[in-house]
């Protein structure tokens, strides 16, 4: 099985962190026989996700996407992806009461901003993220491939490749 990744952020592309992303899914895909054939890095564009993303699925088996799924308004990707899925975005209560009680226990408001967080594309399977807000997105394709959206946070994706993502492929 052939696999893609795909980071997303202009904050990459500047230099201003480092992508430790890729290697870490390089790694557990590898423990698992997935064969990484290319990595990307783009920017916070709609025409550069989209067409990244699209090249990916025609390539790869399997699309891993990092980055872009936070509250802010240059994270689009979750809009991204609702749009090449064609799906309409909705509000998923279980993902938006997690949201709620983990800010409230850092004493955090519940605003609409974190609200959006459980705002998620209704065709995904919805990937639970213990351990932040931004939850992850599994979408089948047409073709029987697959596109998985990550938080860009190191330590929430490496949880939801290692809790979600690596049992899926396996099964």
């Amino acid at each position: 099985m052939k696999a893609t990744v795909i980071t997303i952020g202009d904050e990459i592309l500047i230099g201003q962190i480092v992508d430790t992303n890729t290697a870490s899914i390089a790694r557990k895909l590898n423990n698992v026989g997935i064969t990484i054939i290319e990595k990307v890095s783009v920017g916070d564009t709609r025409e550069e996700i989209v067409a990244t993303v699209e090249r990916a699925m025609e390539r790869s088996e399997v699309v891993i996407i990092t980055g872009g799924l936070g509250p802010t308004k240059d994270d689009i990707t979750k809009h991204t992806l609702a749009s090449i899925f064609n799906s309409e975005l909705c509000y998923n209560e279980t993902e938006g009461e997690h949201v709620r009680m983990l800010l409230e226990r850092r004493g955090i408001a519940f605003t609409d901003l974190n609200r959006a967080q459980a705002m998620l594309p209704e065709c995904c399977t919805v990937l639970h993220n213990a351990h932040g807000t931004a939850p992850g997105m599994w979408f089948d394709t047409e073709c029987g491939g697959v596109v998985i959206a990550l938080p860009g946070v190191p330590f929430e994706m490496e949880h939801l490749m290692e809790d979600e993502v690596v049992p899926r492929l396996k099964a």
